[in-house]
């Protein structure tokens, strides 16, 4: 009997790779621990620090426990960044590869040799095969639509780890989503390092509007949204005809960053505040819009004017879920041999103080859901507690956007994975409690 621990670290992108590397090993059983796998993969982020450090941490863990004759096989950024590292420092580790070879994982497996450690290649990876195992989910999965990133973001390792943008065709994409609708999904949710620029590699502009046509075609589909818009390459019309879809919610997704033209200069955004500003009004006219940012705290150069004005700005936009990060200095960035580094101390008190304004919105974008009924997506169990099942707003992202708990079901059946009408009660802790009405 051969056993499998698979262990997904990072983003949903990591997430889909590594659902491919299920797919190519399916002839294993899925076990829960390393201490019951023969082989015990570790899919690493290394995006930033914090990631890098949780991701050394897991695989050190892993190798203390290996089991004699297991094989350990580390892939993802991390190990693209510092294959040569974890080699030298990691003994234990049977197989490092980067994130060019997820297809390959079966064959480098049989043909491990334990004197060659390193089998990586700088190929880009892309899916384009039906041998994914979706996880998570029995009705929602993640699309990829390209690797890599053309953008010269100052702070980002991205394209030195997967290279410069390279998409995957449209009929791959749609070939893909056939097969899992042939499976049973339903709801589907469009990923890349930067989603507006799809196809721009190929010369095509507007390939994501063309997607959009394409998927509303689809028999089976009932929602989907897209993720990760970037600001010099998200339109107008990209936003228009993702609120004119019966199927794309009214999700926007766009990391703005920062908000003044000294700061967007110096991070090289390729835009500037005034098309921030415009972008965001109308994502924001868009009837029952969703949007989402990131910001990034604490960038070199960044004074305290630049800070003070990001906290006047967030104080006026509200944005419907906030993420912050604060400023990593990552080799092979622009950014990491810039002047004028802000002291750790003050990124942190900076966050703090970001925070609490963001906070404060929350919990009134909480309480105005006290008593509205809306369409949900209950994906099952909750993973805060067994005795709720865990729902969210259709326009929502699976995870990453919050949780409704669902105490009590009035619909006179078992409640099961799918589309319902829930109303919800109150909040509490960061999460809505509400009730199952009818199943849609």
């Amino acid at each position: 009997m051969k056993t499998l621990c698979l262990i997904s670290l990072g983003c949903n992108k990591n997430l889909i790779d590594s659902e491919v590397m299920l797919g190519k090993l399916s002839d294993y059983i899925l076990v829960d621990s390393p201490k019951d796998a023969n082989v015990t993969i570790v899919n690493t982020c290394g995006f930033i620090q914090s990631a890098k450090q949780e991701s050394i941490e897991k695989i050190l863990e892993v190798a203390q426990d290996k089991p004699k004759d297991s094989i350990l096989v580390v892939s993802g950024c991390l190990s693209q960044r510092y294959a040569n590292e974890l080699r030298d420092e990691i003994k234990e580790i049977d197989i490092i590869t980067g994130v060019g070879d997820y297809d390959k994982i079966d064959k480098m497996i049989l043909d491990l040799n334990k004197n060659q450690k390193i089998i990586k290649s700088n190929a880009t990876f892309l899916i384009d095969s039906h041998s994914r195992v979706i996880t998570g989910s029995s009705i929602h999965a993640y699309i990829k639509l390209s690797e890599g990133c053309n953008q010269q973001c100052s702070f980002c390792a991205i394209p030195n780890i997967k290279g410069k943008l390279h998409s995957r065709s449209l009929e791959s994409c749609l070939k893909e989503i056939h097969h899992l609708v042939e499976k049973g999904f339903y709801d589907f949710s469009f990923i890349a390092q930067d989603s507006s620029s799809y196809m721009r590699d190929l010369g095509r502009k507007d390939a994501l509007i063309e997607l959009i046509d394409r998927v509303e075609k689809i028999q089976g589909i009932r929602s989907a949204r897209i993720l990760y818009l970037y600001p010099s390459t998200t339109t107008n019309r990209l936003i228009d005809r993702i609120a004119e879809s019966p199927i794309f919610q009214n999700y926007f997704d766009m990391p703005i960053q920062h908000i003044t033209d000294s700061m967007l200069k110096i991070m090289r955004r390729g835009s500037d505040k005034n098309r921030h500003i415009e972008l965001l009004k109308h994502m924001r006219k868009v009837k029952d819009s969703f949007i989402r940012t990131t910001l990034l705290i604490g960038h070199p150069g960044e004074s305290q004017k630049d800070f003070d004005d990001i906290c006047g700005f967030m104080s006026d936009f509200v944005f419907d879920r906030v993420n912050i990060f604060a400023f990593s200095s990552e080799e092979g960035t622009k950014a990491f041999t810039m002047p004028q580094k802000v002291n750790s101390k003050i990124i942190d008190k900076r966050i703090n103080i970001l925070n609490k304004i963001i906070k404060k919105q929350q919990n009134e974008i909480f309480k105005n859901y006290k008593g509205k009924t809306m369409t949900c997506i209950i994906d099952g169990i909750s993973k805060t507690s067994e005795f709720f099942l865990s729902a969210r707003d259709i326009k929502w992202d699976r995870e990453i956007d919050g949780e409704i708990l669902i105490n009590e079901n009035l619909t006179q059946k078992p409640l099961e994975a799918g589309y319902y009408n829930i109303k919800i009660e109150t909040s509490k802790d960061g999460y809505l409690i509400g009730k199952a009405i009818n199943r849609l």
